[in-house]
């Protein structure tokens, strides 16, 4: 089970293939939490807890933006764009959430998703350090993210909308994330967001960092 109030855990590579990945819709912009809250009822919601999510690091990459790198909890977690379906929806399969301090061999591979080179370097890598490297590296930018996410359900379709700061921007973004393509559809119709353009928090970042 995997979704935003579930238990942070490291995962291996290995079992996070495992993982079948919902696809995600995603919008951001002024107004749309309204939006939302106005519709919820009607579209007969089941609420789940709000919660402040602890601050996160995502790393952003100049040459993708088919990589989600983050560290949360002391996890680094890693997901994969892997395609979109015919509605545009984009799907992320989970590749694993590492300890600190990294091995050598999964700084390799999590570089190597970034698509971007580093210094070999010796033993293992810590937060600070991979932090530090990121920072000095021309195609990396690391950017700080804090959540209040307020979570519910339609139809079985998980579904949030939340405020976000971004480096201390505040911006407001509403999501809906299922397996059941067709449900997802219907769900964003019945909350009044289909019409608005899906934007992973990838391309939101890179868009308030002057990355796009």
């Amino acid at each position: 089970m995997t979704g935003p109030f579930v238990k942070n855990v490291a995962t291996s590579a290995a079992d996070a293939a495992k993982i079948v990945p919902r696809a995600e819709f995603r919008v951001f912009g002024s107004g749309v939490i309204d939006i939302v809250r106005k519709k919820i009822w009607d579209a007969g919601a089941t609420l789940q807890k709000a919660r402040r999510m602890p601050a996160e690091t995502y790393f952003l990459s100049r040459r993708s933006s088919a990589v989600n790198v983050k560290v949360r909890d002391g996890l680094l977690d890693i997901k994969l764009k892997t395609g979109e379906t015919p509605e545009g929806y984009e799907i992320f399969q989970p590749a694993g959430k590492f300890q600190f301090p990294l091995q050598q061999a999964d700084l390799a591979v999590i570089l190597k998703h970034l698509q971007v080179d580093a210094a070999p370097g010796k033993g293992s890598c810590t937060f600070d350090e991979f932090l530090a490297m990121a920072r000095a590296h021309p195609d990396l930018v690391p950017v700080t993210i804090e959540k209040m996410r307020y979570g519910f359900t339609v139809d079985g379709v998980i579904c949030e909308y939340a405020q976000v700061w971004l480096n201390g921007a505040l911006l407001e973004t509403a999501c809906c994330e299922s397996e059941n393509h067709a449900g997802m559809k219907k769900v964003s119709e019945m909350l009044g967001i289909a019409g608005m353009p899906n934007t992973s928090y990838i391309n939101a970042a890179k868009h308030v960092v002057g990355l796009t």
